[in-house]
């Protein structure tokens, strides 16, 4: 591997994170400005189900298939196409058992009956969203990253075009309605990128049924990889999905509903993703990271793995730092050049110094996965999930509103960013 790739996809991420996080923006700005905090409560109450349901069904297969190509060891499409219909089979499975608990998920669990439809909305999108993350993984793992820029770029478009002219319409019939609506806008825009990836691909391959029956000697390595692997996002899905369960359950004791929603809602949906931004940045380097140091890793460098992580860190942290001391000083800047109001700025300042911890985290679990350790990230995840969950749960009894949230929260991020600093550290020395 040439030593100016991990640059040059990084810059290609980086460009193309860029163009995707403004247009990501825009639809939050566009969308929180139709449906309004209780809308935007609703649908973030709905996303931490969705994301843990899209960890189940993926089951770590993108970052084991990108590891693997990167590899250059085994039939890259035997590793791909073996691997789809498997993915069909658990997505369908998950699908189904979806639909049936979907009514005793919303009024039972997140106590909002309202969560129902888009909670069947969710149920729809799963196999597109892991078709098209197969499919992106294998680019990955050839270094082609031009594909992927182009399918987040087209994705963020349509589901902007779709918002744009159908949602001030749906919003007057119901917001149920609506909040389904925006998931189901998923279907489209990942169908998008399945016909970019397929437009992509080598043109020269002749397809025939055993192509997708995977090898078994694959599966085994494509296992060893992804449960691991999977592990580290499936547990934070989990502690994400028990996020709205604990502090319904709790706060509903003390609160009104309208309260939790609307609260909720504007550290959800306006305060994380204004703190999160610079994540982008970071993405595209763990992105970029991943067969950088499979390579290297499978060839002893241990001076190339070292010198990628630390260029890693100082990239993460050239925009980690100003954006943190902007949310930390002059917080009301970019709330209300992007909504338009200033709602969360206590929020805002105290989580602002901490996410520059979250800044690294992400090439940090990264690099351990791409060094066959992630059982290692795993253990931070689960850590930090569990410290967080019982925080949520403790201090929601204070009686201190959605701090109890803001609080775990900052916890998570440095037991699980520290973690993974100590055991990079202990297996590169």
């Amino acid at each position: 591997m040439k030593k100016n790739n991990f640059f040059k996809m990084t810059l290609l991420l980086i460009v193309g994170g860029f163009i995707t996080k403004v247009l990501g923006m825009i639809i939050k700005i566009v969308t929180t400005r139709l449906i309004g905090p209780t809308g935007i409560g609703i649908y973030m109450m709905i996303m931490p189900t969705f994301g843990l349901l899209i960890a189940i069904t993926q089951l770590g297969f993108p970052i084991a298939i990108s590891k693997l190509v990167a590899e250059e060891k085994y039939n890259n499409k035997k590793i791909v196409l073996g691997i789809i219909p498997i993915s069909l089979i658990i997505n369908i499975i998950i699908m189904t058992l979806l639909i049936i608990l979907a009514n005793y998920l919303s009024i039972n669990l997140l106590h909002e009956k309202r969560c129902f439809l888009g909670l069947i909305s969710i149920a729809l999108t799963l196999p597109f969203i892991s078709i098209s993350s197969i499919l992106r993984a294998y680019f990955f793992g050839k270094t082609r990253i031009i594909p992927h820029v182009i399918s987040n770029i087209l994705e963020d478009i349509i589901r902007l075009i779709l918002i744009v002219l159908f949602v001030p319409s749906i919003i007057k019939v119901n917001i149920e309605y609506t909040v389904a609506f925006l998931f189901l806008i998923s279907i489209a825009s990942e169908l998008s990128s399945i016909i970019i990836f397929l437009i992509c691909s080598p043109k020269k391959i002749n397809l025939n049924k055993k192509d997708f029956i995977i090898n078994k000697t694959i599966l085994k390595r494509i296992l060893n990889i992804s449960i691991p692997s999977t592990g580290s996002r499936l547990i934070g899905s989990i502690g994400y999905f028990l996020e709205p369960i604990i502090l319904t359950f709790v706060l509903s004791k003390y609160y009104v509903n309208d309260y939790f929603v609307n609260e909720y809602g504007i550290i959800n949906g306006y305060i994380m993703p204004l703190l999160l931004l610079p994540s982008f940045f970071t993405m595209a380097i763990s992105q970029a990271l991943i067969p950088v140091i499979s390579n290297a890793w499978a060839n002893n460098k241990l001076k190339t793995i070292k010198r990628k992580i630390n260029q890693a860190i100082f990239y993460s942290l050239i925009i980690g730092i100003p954006a943190t001391l902007i949310f930390m000083f002059i917080p009301e800047v970019p709330l209300r050049f992007l909504y338009n109001s200033v709602p969360g700025i206590p929020y805002i300042k105290v989580l602002a110094p901490i996410c520059l911890l979250y800044y690294i985290q992400s090439p940090l679990t990264s690099s351990l996965q791409a060094m066959d350790k992630a059982s290692i990230a795993m253990k931070g995840t689960l850590y930090g999930m569990i410290i967080r969950c019982i925080l949520l749960f403790t201090l929601s009894y204070l009686k201190i509103g959605l701090w109890s949230l803001i609080i775990a929260t900052a916890i998570n991020m440095i037991i699980v960013t520290l973690h993974q600093i100590i055991h990079i550290k202990k297996e590169l020395n």
